[in-house]
């Protein structure tokens, strides 16, 4: 049995679907490059944080319930410039999330959306042309989004969190430490488990998605006077977008492509096999049962099966973790697409994953950090925010095996690029036999 050499096509699918900062980039999306000056418009006034979080215990508060109740909303967002967003919603036993609300701040005005009782396509759209979309770490909400509008991706992204990571380094800042961090203001977060489904909601629930979207433009106006002072503000509106970018491409990956989300280097190309016709299997199941993937099979019983390869029922039930009720239901089912899969000619297996740098050498590492250090503090952009070990990663796969140059990732070709083309790379390739022996290859 052969294992078959991997394909950039391949490296690239995974790596779009395992690092949610890797994204496709359109070309009005890269920013200047970082060894130039950036042409940001002017640092505004330092914003008198005071008087916008008076001005946010003003604004006014709106529910809309029914349909044409959403023109006000419409017309509002024709002509505020940025607006605030959060969603609520409930996935917790369903493949499709079930929208529950979804929160708007125009500046003076907080909408609270009955989605259930709603049609959203105007929204949607209107929400696309706005000029600054707010929102604190997007990720889900912009899943929702994208699977609801049937909208582009967006191009007037501003997540607070990703600016936050430019200012503090910390990649993952929640939204109430961000309020305490930058505007001094707590907001209790008790309510994010609850059932927004429910009507009524209750007080708490109420005021809980009222301060979601309260703060945010006072946040917002914060982090852009402390981006455009230090220079990054492009950077970060180059950086959402790009976010913005692979969370579309992220709802639209074919189902026989998920099993690049749990793929392993050490796997065979049978096990690729087998796990390809399992993730696929389970995908399908889920959506047209409309049970999350984990209720089908857990990634840990995914594993077990690609390892324990079973053949029948009886090595089914006793070599993986497959709830038992699944088990009754589907395990038949299972055994034919691990069997089907099993049974391929080796020159139908997908390819394997390209291995990972790995040495106790650390002469490559170092000379790496070290580059990237120093750019670091040139640009003032953290150094884990300037390069992500995902997209180190790739870059070292680009060099290792002589790869066009053009499968670079994605966040590697905005404004990074130059750094990377004329630094980074040249200190990468000075080390590459280290490189190649570190990932496996033979050098003669």
């Amino acid at each position: 049995m052969s294992n078959h050499a991997p394909t950039a096509s391949t490296a690239a699918i995974q790596s779009n679907l395992a690092d949610n900062i890797n994204i496709a980039a359109s070309d009005d999306l890269l920013a200047p490059s970082i060894n130039s000056k950036i042409e940001s418009a002017d640092i505004p006034s330092e914003p008198d944080i005071d008087a916008l979080l008076d001005n946010a215990d003003e604004a006014a508060v709106t529910w809309v319930r029914e349909q044409n109740g959403l023109a006000e909303v419409i017309d509002a967002l024709a002509t505020c410039g940025r607006v605030a967003l959060d969603t609520e919603f409930i996935k917790r036993d369903t493949y499709y999330p079930r929208l529950a609300l979804v929160q708007l701040n125009t500046g003076n005005h907080i909408y609270l959306l009955d989605a259930p009782q709603l049609q959203l396509t105007e929204l949607w759209q209107a929400l696309a042309k706005v000029d600054v979309a707010i929102w604190h770490a997007c990720g889900e909400d912009l899943g929702i989004f994208y699977l609801l509008s049937g909208c582009p991706p967006l191009t007037n992204i501003f997540d607070t969190q990703i600016a936050l990571s430019y200012l503090t380094g910390q990649l993952q800042m929640g939204y109430q430490q961000a309020l305490d961090d930058q505007l001094d203001m707590h907001i209790d977060k008790e309510q994010s488990q609850s059932d927004w489904l429910q009507r009524p909601l209750s007080d708490e629930q109420e005021q809980y998605a009222i301060d979601d979207v309260r703060f945010l433009p006072a946040l917002y106006l914060s982090l852009e006077y402390a981006l455009k002072k230090q220079g990054l503000y492009d950077y970060v509106w180059a950086d959402c977008q790009l976010y913005a970018s692979d969370l579309y491409d992220a709802q639209h990956v074919e189902d026989n492509a998920m099993y690049l989300t749990m793929a392993d280097y050490r796997y065979t190309s049978q096990q690729m096999a087998i796990l390809q016709a399992v993730a696929t299997w389970r995908e399908e199941l889920a959506r047209s049962t409309n049970q999350p993937r984990t209720f089908v099979i857990k990634k840990q019983a995914v594993r077990e099966i690609i390892t324990e390869k079973p053949s029948n029922m009886r090595e089914l039930a006793h070599k993986t973790t497959m709830h038992r009720s699944m088990l009754r239901l589907y395990g038949e089912e299972l055994l034919k697409v691990i069997n089907q899969a099993k049974n391929l000619h080796p020159a139908e297996y997908p390819d394997c994953l390209l291995p990972p740098y790995r040495s106790k050498n650390k002469v490559l590492s170092k000379a790496v950090q070290q580059a990237i250090d120093d750019q670091a503090e040139k640009t003032g952009v953290p150094d884990n925010v300037l390069m992500r070990k995902k997209w180190l990663g790739q870059l070292y796969e680009v060099i290792a095996f002589d790869k066009e140059l053009s499968e670079l990732p994605e966040g590697l070709k905005g404004w990074r690029n130059d750094w990377v083309m004329n630094t980074l790379i040249p200190v990468i390739k000075k080390h590459k036999t280290e490189l190649q022996q570190g990932m496996g290859i033979n050098v003669r």
